[in-house]
């Protein structure tokens, strides 16, 4: 049988990307991070001016999709694939508050959902690749053979970022935290091109008290179990 493709979709700080990465290890699959695309767009909108104090003219933002090219690029010193903007590695970069701010409200334009929409289904073509975001199993990937959707408590959720934030010497409360959270979970549901939700077909998993450890092996589980399935039916 020919590898799977896997979706993870879920809320901020659930792990998502940290499971899609040790699931693409575990099972020696492309691990493809969504979500790095779109924060990869928003600072280039920023850098480039369009980006301004969360505010935006949609039309500048289409304009600019032309111009940018987003990859990612497999670093064998580290271990993992990392997000190159126009040749340009930007893993850093994309990977803090002033991104996390606006990076929903570019993603909520149509023309850049589609446009990584489009590249990313590209990606998953072959299979044997594990995507994860907030609309990989609804929309980029809706016949994917295994959807999970990862969840945990408000206050983990919070204190795991806190805790992100505070490592790469960013300066924010943990109340802070929870409000930027809570902002982009109403963002993420009620936007009108592809919200956040879940599929019908996703596997939920709750990972407020699992380990990285436990979380893995769940994962695991529900793919062998799914690919079992999928044999049998062949």
């Amino acid at each position: 049988m020919s590898k799977l493709t896997i979706a993870i979709d879920g809320f901020s700080s659930c792990g998502k990307s940290t499971l899609a990465k040790e699931i693409a290890q575990a099972l020696n699959y492309i691990y493809a991070d969504s979500g790095a695309m779109y924060r990869a767009v928003t600072l280039y909108m920023l850098d480039k001016g369009i980006l301004k104090d969360g505010a935006f003219i949609p039309e500048q933002v289409i304009s600019a999709l032309d111009k940018i090219d987003i990859a990612f690029k497999f670093d064998a010193s580290l271990g993992k694939s990392e997000t190159y903007l126009n040749g340009v590695n930007v893993e850093k970069d994309i990977r803090n508050s002033r991104i996390s701010k606006n990076v929903s409200g570019i993603s909520a334009v149509k023309e850049v959902r589609e446009k990584l929409v489009e590249i990313q289904q590209n990606m998953g073509k072959t299979g044997g690749v594990v995507m994860d975001g907030r609309d990989i199993g609804t929309v980029v990937f809706p016949n994917a053979e295994v959807k999970l959707f990862m969840t945990a408590s408000n206050r983990v959720r919070a204190e795991r970022r806190y805790k992100e934030l505070k490592e790469k010497g960013e300066n924010i409360s943990l109340d802070q935290v929870a409000e930027d959270l809570q902002k982009r979970d109403y963002i993420d549901m009620n936007r009108e091109i592809s919200p956040l939700r879940k599929a019908d077909d996703a596997i939920e998993i709750d990972n407020s008290e699992l380990t990285r450890a436990s979380q893995l092996e769940t994962a695991l589980a529900i793919i062998k179990k799914q690919k079992s399935k999928l044999l049998s039916k062949a």
